[in-house]
């Protein structure tokens, strides 16, 4: 039955990844990306994202180039009177292109819109207890990943994850990480590896650490993780891969099972950039 599983996900991830390559696509990024990187937006840059000055040269080169299609690409709606420019675009685009670095550059094919607002937002939630009784909730979050192609996001707390790049705590490369898990079917821990061969290893590292942070949270145990990771297997991921780029150093100290494994699948070693 695992293996069944894992050659599905394998399977739906070639699909996306197939679908984003195609040759349209191609040239379309070609001509974007020949374009020099407005000198706008490297003040932006500059300004809003410091995490930009610690990383190696081909990456920050890289990076830009990520940013260029990413924002021609993708539609930026500013919801409860929050007016996107550039500012808004760049500094949200350069954080969710850190996840793409030195991967195959399908530039989350699901994803459509990017909806922001200029704080927290409230979402209304239905729940079913057991006894079969509906209840309404109003629930308070700084972002959300959608399966339908929409990611969600605060501005404050873009805003806030940029500006401290060192915290391990970053709601844009969370609900990234989502949208990256998100691309082999329902967010479930287990995004497109890129071969078979990889799974079992990553099933065995990540259940691991995951009941490990579990216990964490159950018992009050400090971690380098937040408590929020122990949810569900989807949620470790994304809080994770926050740590990994925010903390790098500590999450090797401290996990380096773990740490090797998501190193793998970003394809970066991000402990030398700090």
């Amino acid at each position: 039955m695992l293996a069944i599983i894992v050659l599905l996900i394998a399977a739906s991830g070639a699909i996306y990844y197939l679908a984003s390559s195609n040759g349209r696509a191609k040239r379309r990024r070609v001509k974007i990306t020949a374009q020099p990187f407005p000198k706008a937006w490297r003040q932006i840059l500059k300004r809003r994202f410091p995490y930009f000055q610690s990383m190696p040269t081909d990456l920050q080169l890289q990076l830009k180039k990520h940013i260029q299609v990413f924002v021609a690409e993708k539609k930026f709606v500013g919801c409860a009177g929050l007016e996107i420019d550039d500012e808004v675009k760049v500094t949200i685009a350069a954080q969710a292109c850190l996840l793409l670095l030195n991967r195959p550059n399908h530039y989350y094919p699901k994803l459509k819109q990017i909806l922001v607002y200029p704080h927290a937002f409230v979402v209304q939630s239905q729940s079913v207890d057991g006894n079969g009784v509906h209840a309404s909730q109003r629930q308070v979050h700084l972002g959300e990943s959608w399966e339908n192609g929409k990611v969600i996001l605060s501005w404050h707390s873009a805003k806030a994850g940029a500006d401290d790049p060192f915290d391990g705590s970053n709601v844009v490369i969370h609900e990234f990480a989502h949208q990256l898990d998100q691309e082999t079917g329902t967010a479930n821990g287990a995004p497109f590896l890129g071969k078979i061969d990889d799974y079992p290893t990553w099933t065995q590292v990540l259940s691991r650490e995951f009941e490990q942070l579990r216990h964490c949270a159950r018992n009050h145990i400090p971690s380098l993780f937040d408590y929020y990771g122990a949810t569900n297997p989807a949620e470790f991921f994304a809080v994770i891969s926050e740590t990994f780029f925010e903390k790098p150093q500590q999450f090797h100290q401290q996990h380096p099972d773990l740490y090797q494994e998501l190193s793998r699948f970003y394809q970066l070693n991000p402990i030398h950039w700090h």
